[in-house]
């Protein structure tokens, strides 16, 4: 097959991409090819524009593209950066796809668990309709949108709602480490909050599962199956580090650092992932203990 990738060099992207060069021809997007090349092997083809890839030819689309949303402050600059990172290269792949003669027969294209909004203890699947409208919802619902552009009898288009993605190296979990380490860590706020997260390996294989499933579509909540509080989430880490995790961060402290984005760490939800249970994924790191204990 002929899988076409956005935002190979992220975080999922690396980790996915050696999965999916066994027995494919890999293309990804990459606004510096040669770092491309350089970091996932010269198997992979990488061009600089969507323009430079003929669809007709790709089966697969693996839209992971966009600008990181917590590495800045949320001016009205940064937030149409981040939204043009998202929903325009979204859109762009959606129109390309749609002008095809033979389009490809699946596009995974990301989102996340922002789309809900802030929430209470309840827990959330995909057969939620009241977001709380906020930035992040806003975001991933024109995300989602500009994806649905691309959906006929001949394109499915599954909607990755993803929670906090958990590695070794890179993304949240290697932000907090420190802190952690050095026993300065604990719960942000009362703690209350929900935390929907994924441990990287079931991130890819979840990815992997929904291409060889063709009767998925729509959303898919890319999170483990047992999420778990911020408090909860703090003390697991504590322990998988043999470290205290008491020492709370105030809310008013994170808003006057980060201003509105810091509703992204003193609010969140607990999502859970019916549709990847029901269509029966396994998921190989289901609670926070061993997720955090395989990779700390």
């Amino acid at each position: 097959m002929h899988i076409f990738v956005t935002g190979a060099t992220g975080l999922i992207g690396k980790h996915l991409c050696p999965f999916l060069l066994h027995h494919n021809t890999v293309t990804v997007l990459s606004r510096n090819p040669t770092k491309a090349n350089v970091l996932l092997g010269h198997k992979v083809k990488a061009v600089s524009n969507v323009n430079a890839v003929d669809f007709n030819t790709v089966d697969i689309v693996i839209n992971l593209a966009g600008e990181p949303i917590v590495n800045k402050r949320w001016s009205d600059k940064q937030k149409q950066i981040i939204r043009d990172s998202r929903i325009g290269v979204t859109q762009q792949i959606s129109e390309a796809i749609k002008a095809c003669s033979t389009a490809p027969h699946t596009y995974i294209s990301g989102s996340a668990v922002g789309f809900y909004g802030r929430q209470n203890s309840n827990p959330i699947d995909e057969t939620f309709e009241n977001p709380h409208d906020e930035f992040s919802h806003q975001l991933c619902k024109g995300w989602e949108s500009a994806a649905l552009l691309a959906q006929s009898e001949h394109t499915r288009v599954c909607l990755l709602r993803t929670g906090i993605v958990l590695a070794k190296k890179g993304g949240a979990l290697s932000k907090m480490l420190p802190a952690f380490k050095l026993c300065l860590g604990g719960p942000i706020g009362n703690g209350e909050q929900g935390m929907s997260w994924i441990h990287i390996d079931d991130m890819i294989q979840l990815i992997l599962f929904i291409i060889k499933h063709p009767e998925i579509s729509g959303p898919v909540n890319a999170t483990a199956p047992n999420p778990v509080s911020n408090a909860q989430f703090s003390k697991s880490l504590g322990e998988a580090l043999s470290r205290p995790a008491f020492i709370p961060m105030p809310t008013v402290v994170l808003k006057l650092l980060m201003g509105e984005m810091s509703d992204l760490l003193t609010t969140g939800q607990f999502v859970v992932p019916k549709k990847a249970l029901v269509h029966n994924y396994r998921f190989h790191h289901p609670d926070i203990k061993s997720a955090l204990e395989s990779l700390v």
